[in-house]
């Protein structure tokens, strides 16, 4: 007190301390929130500024709460269930399989002082101490709910209602690299295509290395350009969607460009015709191959083409020799097949030589030989080294000589029982160079007395008095009697040129089939005269 008072006097029975100024004055200058009173009232009338620490009665919510620096807590009571559960997908720049959402939601009229957050499926979660929260881990493309619940040091709430359902999404899963091919500065990149995160995918983009040097587009393969001639790269891929780009893919296996283009090719000239009065059959015509073997012996492969990037090379398909029209003339041989340009060495094939005749005996040589007529020791015609073999000889008294084919010299006649059979024609050659199994080349039979004929191979060589099958370059079968009486002789077939590349062609003339076996193999099979730009 600011003066001396008579105690006896203020504490009299005549005296009321509760009216005296100065008592009330002191009294409620100590009563105020600053110094920690319980005060009471509604939700709104909370003391504020609170300081930490502060209790206060809640004769709304009724029961009594404390300031814990950030919240006003209620005391000794669980808090009750949020609700209002709202979740949104939140997938830009997201990792693949690592999806996130924003899950708000209203606290209870107990409200905690954390909150849980909770997926279903998955049981992903996480804790914070008001709405929003964030949960992340989310699988990409897939379904969820969420549920919240509210913690303080008394308990836990029950859990809320399930939030509407979210699709996570993410960015794409990183592709599957393929295979990279080069060409002149540049380079042909294969991959598949993973899951998409949830958002489609919008492009994939190449990145090179070295270098950095990238390339976008739609769909595997993708071509990357300027790259530096003799140089080695490698590659990687990724997938990019509305959420941003996947992880990089391995990397592919390291190739060089070069000014040129590597390409594997097959010519095969046109087949040789049979021969006519118990004549040879028509030689198969030469086999060219880097792709396998070529023809005849040795048989091994040749080198690559290399060809340069907008010339334009011409493709020749060799005709099949005709059969013979007269006993004095051989079978025709077939026609040279070739590819051909500017700065290329010509690659051609020679036409399979026609079958030995009644007047003209002995087989034609050519790509493979011709076979030999029937009377008398008639030899077959001669094969071209490394393309075909050689004809069977033909034999008095027994049947004529098969023509040669790609991998095997035709038969050779012997005596039968009963005799004058002609004999087979050599075997050709299987390839895969279109991407599944292809037979050329097979000799044509020889011709026999009185229709007794030896069977056609398999391998495209026509049986006596037929045709070759076309476009193998198959020779002909010779025929059974003198030219006039009975069947005429076979035919040869024609051939073909196929090109196997790494690279898809610029342009084509002649209408070759086009053939995509796998990624990054392009085959054009020319059955007519043509060209091809690349």
């Amino acid at each position: 007190m600011s003066r001396i008072r008579d105690i006896a006097n203020l504490f009299s029975g005549s005296t009321d301390a509760a009216t005296d100024a100065e008592v009330t004055a002191a009294i409620n200058s100590h009563n105020t929130s600053a110094n920690g009173h319980v005060k009471r009232g509604n939700t709104a009338s909370r003391p504020s500024p609170a300081v930490s620490g502060d209790v206060y009665m809640n004769t709304q919510l009724g029961y009594p709460e404390f300031y814990d620096g950030t919240n006003w807590m209620a005391i000794g009571a669980i808090p009750t269930a949020p609700s209002s559960v709202v979740a949104t997908n939140v997938g830009t720049g997201r990792a693949y399989n690592n999806g996130s959402a924003s899950v708000a939601f209203v606290a209870g009229t107990v409200p905690g002082s954390t909150y849980t957050v909770t997926s279903s499926p998955g049981s992903y979660y996480n804790t914070g101490s008001s709405s929003p929260i964030v949960v992340t881990g989310l699988q990409s493309n897939t379904s969820y709910t969420f549920t919240a619940v509210a913690s303080n040091v008394y308990g836990t709430s029950s859990a809320s209602s399930a939030s509407s359902a979210i699709t996570a999404t993410t960015v794409p899963q990183a592709p599957t690299i393929g295979t990279a091919t080069s060409g002149n500065a540049q380079a042909s990149v294969t991959f598949t295509a993973n899951a998409t995160g949830g958002s489609s995918t919008t492009s994939y983009t190449v990145t090179s290395s070295p270098g950095n040097i990238t390339a976008s587009g739609a769909s595997s393969p993708i071509t990357v350009t300027g790259l530096t001639n003799g140089t080695a790269y490698t590659f990687t891929v990724t997938a990019t969607n509305t959420n941003g780009a996947s992880a990089s893919s391995a990397a592919s296996n390291s190739v060089t460009p070069s000014a040129s283009i590597e390409v594997d090719f097959l010519v095969q000239a046109g087949g040789g015709g049979g021969g006519s009065g118990r004549g040879g059959g028509g030689g198969a015509g030469g086999l060219r191959s880097s792709f396998g073997a070529s023809g005849g012996s040795p048989g091994t492969p040749e080198s690559k083409l290399l060809l340069s990037p907008g010339i334009q090379y011409n493709i020749v398909v060799g005709g099949g020799g005709a059969g013979s029209n007269s006993s004095s003339n051989k079978g025709s041989n077939g026609i040279n097949s070739s590819i051909s340009g500017s700065g290329l060495t010509t690659k051609s094939s020679t036409g399979g030589g026609g079958g030995g005749s009644s007047g003209n005996t002995s087989g034609a040589d050519g790509g493979c030989g011709g076979g030999g007529r029937q009377n008398g020791n008639n030899p077959g015609g001669s094969g071209t080294n490394n393309e075909g073999f050689s004809g069977g000889m033909g034999t008095n008294l027994n049947g004529a000589g098969g023509g040669g084919g790609t991998s095997q010299v035709g038969g050779d006649s012997v005596i039968t029982s009963p005799a004058q059979i002609g004999a087979a024609g050599g075997n050709g050659t299987t390839t895969t160079i279109t991407g599944s199994s292809v037979s050329t080349g097979g000799g044509g039979a020889g011709g026999g007395e009185d229709n007794r004929v030896q069977s056609g191979n398999s391998f495209g060589g026509g049986a006596t008095n037929s045709n070759g099958t076309q476009y193998t370059g198959g020779g002909g079968g010779g025929s059974n009697t003198d030219f006039g009486v009975g069947s005429g002789p076979g035919s040869g077939a024609s051939g073909v040129v196929v090109l196997r590349s790494p690279v898809q062609a610029a342009s084509t003339v002649g209408s070759p089939t086009y053939i995509n076996p796998s990624s990054g193999i392009h085959v054009y099979r020319f059955l007519n005269n043509g060209s091809i730009t690349f």
